[in-house]
């Protein structure tokens, strides 16, 4: 009899300590996939009806619901459409910002694009792709070189 209390109770116990661990991103709701430099361009919130969509460390985000932000003719529209890392990183709209390449960048800037991207778009947007840069050859063949967690200021977590 108490072999069984202690197992209700464990059981018990197990549940409602799932319920705790729930996960705290937000699932994409579409797969996951990979963008070309000319795809991500389609998704730059000048069409009616069409996503928005913006990279950031090669990781792309649907940011149509910050429409006001990011939609045509809005205050960062400039952003969208593209890899902005180096722009998020220098909080600049300058067109020569707006690229991926973070070379360059100052330990301060790194850190910031390190925290706008977990504060803000891991936070607030679904992940729903990568860019094709980041993962494969100029050629379009896999880049088998590449890993991840040899790519500056690029945390494993950064994919989950």
């Amino acid at each position: 009899m108490a072999t069984a209390q202690v197992r209700v109770l464990f059981i018990l116990l197990a549940v409602s300590l799932a319920e705790d661990v729930k996960l705290k991103y937000k699932p994409a709701t579409k797969p996951v996939r990979l963008f070309t430099e000319e795809e991500l361009q389609r998704y730059n919130g000048r069409e009616e009806g069409q996503p928005i969509y913006m990279a950031v460390k090669g990781v792309v985000f649907d940011v149509s619901r910050g429409k006001e932000f990011y939609g045509k003719d809005a205050p960062y529209n400039a952003l969208v459409g593209k890899d902005s890392s180096r722009a998020v990183a220098k909080m600049s709209l300058n067109p020569a910002d707006l690229t991926s390449d973070t070379t360059g960048l100052t330990e301060e800037q790194l850190k910031s694009l390190d925290s706008i991207f977990e504060g803000t778009y891991k936070a607030k947007y679904p992940i729903v792709g990568y860019t094709a840069e980041r993962l494969l050859k100029e050629d379009g063949s896999p880049n088998t070189d590449f890993k991840p967690e040899d790519q500056a200021h690029f945390q494993i977590k950064d994919e989950f």
